[in-house]
């Protein structure tokens, strides 16, 4: 299991530097980072979403597209993992 929440914190990461790549931005991001604090803006936010949303094959609920799940890697790791975890129930 642990490898597993390893591979989605990595996975996460990755969607993430693309997107501040895309946007621009230079940073040293790690699980903690704060993404507003980087300079991610919301569209960067809404790209964010759809990116990981591919990058899981997933569609996250209405509910869980919150400011919250989004501030940083560690919320969206926490957000992703819940979601695959109550889809292979």
């Amino acid at each position: 299991m642990h490898d597993f929440v390893v591979n989605v914190q990595t996975r996460v990461l990755s969607v993430v530097r693309s997107v501040l790549q895309q946007n621009a931005i230079s940073a040293d991001v790690q699980p903690e980072s704060r993404l507003v604090d980087i300079g991610l803006n919301s569209i960067g936010m809404v790209e964010l979403m759809l990116k990981v949303e591919a990058e899981f094959d997933l569609i996250l609920p209405q509910l869980e597209i919150t400011p919250a799940n989004f501030q940083s890697v560690k919320a969206m790791e926490r957000m992703i993992l819940n979601q695959l975890g109550s889809g292979s129930e």
